[in-house]
């Protein structure tokens, strides 16, 4: 047992460069661009998710914090000190929750509370997408960033609504037929992201002095785009290599 332990503390530190780099480097690669609303997207979110989900609070506070506050030194620094902070929390909370289970009684109620979460972010999706998210986009690729965008395509308000209802109906699905306590990964998810979205509220309007409430539904579209995309993988990743699971004990 104390070989077994010691053999997931090594992954654990090994995978706290791993995600570290990975986080930076998401950050500053792949961002997607709404010239029209302000809106935008990177996929560094995602990666703090699945590293916080898999590999615990520690794993997710360092590779979140450092992660992405070395991204704003180099893209954006003024950020770096609220992105430290704000997604050192947010991993460490999606971390920490996600290997809790909340004390619903039967198994009706946690398809109710996976039916509700399912809602609530297919609901979210629609509205901020198709406000903040609708339009030409257009995407960076590159490393340094790029200037120019490297695709531009558009997006139209459908794909919002028609992407909410998956979400709805895929998540009822997974409840229902799979796994009823499945809503409580999305509740750590939502409960870190909504950290990070009120972090970077207070920092820009008491330390920056900007109107920063403008830039809430845009921080809630990332936290929900990561949310869709790490869940997922972190799915998959489970399947596919089910020791690591055991991380989680």
């Amino acid at each position: 047992m104390a070989n077994k332990k010691t053999a997931l503390t090594t992954t654990k530190l090994a995978m706290i460069p791993v995600f570290t780099a990975l986080v930076a480097v998401a950050t500053m690669v792949f961002v997607i661009s709404i010239p029209a609303t302000s809106g935008y997207f990177n996929i560094g979110e995602t990666i703090i998710y699945i590293a916080a989900i898999i590999f615990g609070p520690y794993v997710g506070a360092i590779a979140g914090g450092v992660g992405a506050a070395i991204a704003d030194l180099l893209l954006a620094p003024v950020f770096a000190p609220a992105t430290l902070i704000a997604k050192a929390l947010e991993g460490a909370i999606i971390g920490f929750l996600s290997r809790k289970t909340l004390k619903i009684g039967s198994k009706t109620q946690w398809k109710m509370f996976t039916f509700f979460l399912g809602l609530v972010t297919g609901i979210l999706l629609v509205i901020i997408g198709s406000l903040y998210y609708t339009g030409e986009v257009q995407l960076f690729f590159g490393m340094p960033p790029v200037e120019t965008p490297t695709v531009t395509f558009f997006v139209p308000v459908e794909f919002w609504y028609a992407l909410g209802a998956l979400v709805v109906v895929l998540t009822t699905y997974v409840g229902f037929k799979l796994e009823p306590e499945f809503g409580w990964l999305v509740f750590a998810i939502f409960l870190g992201g909504l950290e990070m979205v009120a972090g970077y509220f207070l920092y820009e309007q008491f330390v920056m002095g900007k109107a920063a409430i403008l830039e809430v539904p845009v921080n809630i579209g990332q936290m929900l785009i990561g949310l869709i995309l790490a869940i997922p993988v972190v799915k998959a990743v489970w399947r596919a290599l089910p020791t690591l699971r055991e991380t989680q004990e």
